[in-house]
């Protein structure tokens, strides 16, 4: 791409000049952000200002080294032999002999084994190519690469090895102000429906339903569709149904509802557009001119609640989700129903229900205050649970929050167990669905037979048999080959775990069955004395209702690994998969049942997470990992959960 006209730059000041000044200095720059904050935007008027030639690259898990670094042209080869003239540059070496700015979009979604070519280039500035020898880079050779950090579909980590050689810059959205100056500059339209329109592609990036938002790009097409709609029906002003239906053409798939959240982005809009749209029924509808994007209008019916109070607090809600989200208790047994006994049918601050058999505790008011400072604000009378109280503690305090709400979720008062229970589910579900990273190297280049993929030149050479035109079964290419891996979560709910470690075994199970990579649906297995499958293997069932279940199953009982192990490999039978991968969340102290060690048979790996771990647990959960072939790894908090898995579920098959 050569040199054009400037592109527009709206903003951007302080992170034009950093990303001028790292060029100018020789530096090589990643730009991450979200869509629509101008990354391509920047990085082209940055070329067109200094005259760079751009070699463009779009990063995709089918980008190989040869497709980046380049290869021998087989005719050629066949013709001349291995001579320089019958090598092709692919875009890294014309850009290094050009002296260009090689630009690398997607670059979270290029394969480890593609970006490990870049190692040597950024720190040497040259690349040894095998056959055609050192090529060494111009002075004036960059590499800027753009990537979106929060896209959790086909993306992966950039290993530390590329980062340590690479300076970031990050850009966010920008303030409303620009993203109308942005609009108007597109569509050619200002006024108030440039100022309703990113108003209303704004609000979707703040609310609570909502994991990934829409960027001035939507506003830029929410403006576009509004105006030709009103034009189309022939109306004089913007009415609420025509604001409506460009809404959800313009905004509705750019949108990512969260996981574990049952909504649709069409409804979070419409919720939107009742806070942004003022009501007046003795006129035509309009837009709300004196509330700005933050601060959004009361919408209509809502009478201050908010969605996570009416999931926790709702009659209707409880109907209709409470019976499948409440635990069915340990193995052994079921537990009581989750509105429990009459309320204050007992002062024990911990009862069992023998009745029953399940040996289940539950917590009293009294008891709950004592444990946790924060009791009162979230549930200030019986029956009450205050989800916005809940979401600000959680924000300050994340740990003791989880703990905090894993302790509600056994409260003597039925109503606030049973609310506390739905609500830990969707706020596990939610902290877990920023997940652990992917592996890179799950997929990697091999031999094969089949016509796709790039030549393998030099082995099919060595099939050759001389004769023009070459058999087909002489022909060997290379294309990614992945492993499948079946994998399955052992939680420990027996009586050790309390508070935050059932929090931390919440989180652990949503980050497992909402991982990005998966191939097979993940087996999540609990047990104490005995197994309850709360997922079958590549069963898939919704992350709210498997971590509802989770939550309810504590109370007493002894610790079984063995029998637990042997459950794991009964759900990873038969699975058409390379490698059979267990990961326990659990001390590892036993109470019950044979040695651990010796019921590892058909678990191919064995990686252990330790909840809050004792010396003694630590120790018993790195002896186990080691006999499993796996790793071991304690988890003192919610923020180490995603770290952990990533070391575990993260090993190259």
């Amino acid at each position: 791409m050569t040199p054009g006209s400037p592109a527009l730059v709206v903003g951007l000041r302080r992170e034009r000049q950093v990303l001028t000044v790292a060029l100018e200095a020789g530096r090589h720059v990643v730009i991450e952000g979200p869509p629509g904050t101008g990354k391509s935007t920047l990085l082209r008027d940055i070329a067109c200002q200094a005259g760079r030639d751009v070699v463009f690259v779009e990063g995709n898990a089918e980008l190989t080294p040869a497709r980046l670094v380049g290869q021998y042209d087989p005719a050629q080869v066949l013709a001349a032999g291995y001579v320089t003239a019958s090598f092709t540059d692919g875009p890294l070496l014309q850009a290094m002999r050009g002296g260009a700015l090689l630009y690398l979009e997607e670059f979270n979604r290029i394969p480890e084994e593609t970006l490990n070519v870049l190692i040597t280039v950024l720190a040497e500035g040259e690349i040894a190519v095998p056959r055609l020898g050192l090529v060494r880079a111009d002075a004036d050779f960059r590499l800027i690469a753009a990537m979106n950090p929060f896209d959790a579909v086909g993306t992966a980590r950039v290993s530390q090895a590329i980062a340590d050689r690479i300076c970031r810059v990050v850009l966010g959205y920008q303030d409303a102000a620009a993203e109308q100056a942005i609009t108007t500059a597109v569509t050619g339209v200002s006024g108030p429906v440039t100022e309703f329109a990113v108003a209303l592609t704004r609000a979707t990036r703040t609310h609570r339903d909502v994991r990934t938002g829409a960027s001035v790009r939507g506003a830029i097409d929410l403006v576009l569709l509004l105006t030709g709609l009103t034009r189309l029906r022939g109306e004089r002003r913007m009415t609420r149904d025509t604001t409506r239906d460009a809404a959800w053409a313009a905004l509705s798939g750019r949108i990512r509802v969260a996981d574990g959240c049952d909504r649709s982005p069409e409804s979070v809009l419409d919720e939107l557009l009742g806070q942004l749209w003022a009501a007046e029924p003795d006129e035509a509808a309009g837009p709300d001119e004196a509330a700005g994007p933050d601060e959004p209008g009361q919408p209509a019916g809502s009478a201050g609640m908010t969605p996570d109070e009416a999931a926790a607090g709702q009659p209707g809600h409880q109907a209709a989700s409470g019976a499948s989200r409440d635990g069915r208790g340990k193995a052994d047994g079921p537990p009581p129903d989750a509105g429990g006994g009459p309320r204050g049918s007992s002062r024990s601050s911990l009862r069992r229900d023998r009745a029953r058999g399940t040996g289940r505790r539950t917590i009293s008011r009294a008891e709950l205050a004592a444990r946790h400072a924060g009791f009162g604000e979230v549930s200030p009378e019986a029956g009450r649970l205050d989800a916005d109280a809940l979401a600000r503690l959680l924000a300050d305090d994340p740990d003791t929050t989880a703990t905090l709400l894993a302790d509600l979720a056994l409260a003597t008062d039925g109503e606030l167990r049973a609310a506390a229970r739905r609500l830990a589910a969707r706020v596990f579900v939610r902290l877990g669905a920023a997940g652990w990273s992917p592996a890179r190297g799950t997929r990697r280049l091999g031999p094969s037979s089949a016509a796709d993929g790039d030549l393998d030149l030099d082995a099919t050479l060595d099939r050759w048999p001389g004769t023009w035109p070459p058999p087909p079964d002489a022909l060997v290419t290379r294309s990614w080959r992945a492993s499948r891996r079946a994998t399955c979560l052992l939680i420990d709910t027996s009586g050790s775990m309390t508070g935050l470690a059932v929090a931390i075994a919440a989180v652990a199970a949503a980050s497992v069955v909402l991982a990005p990579d998966r191939r097979l649906d993940p087996a999540v297995v609990a047990f104490g004395h005995g197994t309850t499958v709360l997922q079958a293997l590549d069963a898939r069932r919704d992350p709210e209702d498997l971590v509802g279940e989770l939550v309810g199953l504590r109370g007493h009982g002894m610790t079984d690994l063995a029998g637990a192990l042997r459950a794991a490999a009964a759900q990873l039978a038969g699975a058409p998969a390379g490698e059979r991968v267990t990961v326990l969340l659990s001390d590892c102290l036993r109470t019950a049942g044979g040695d651990p060690a010796a019921a590892l048979s058909g678990i191919d790996r064995l990686h252990v997470l330790c909840p809050l771990p004792s010396p003694q647990a630590e120790r018993a959960a790195a002896a186990l990992a080691r006999r499993g072939g796996g790793i071991s790894a304690p988890v003192s908090g919610l923020a180490q959960i995603a770290p952990a898995l990533t070391r575990a579920l993260a090993q190259p098959t």
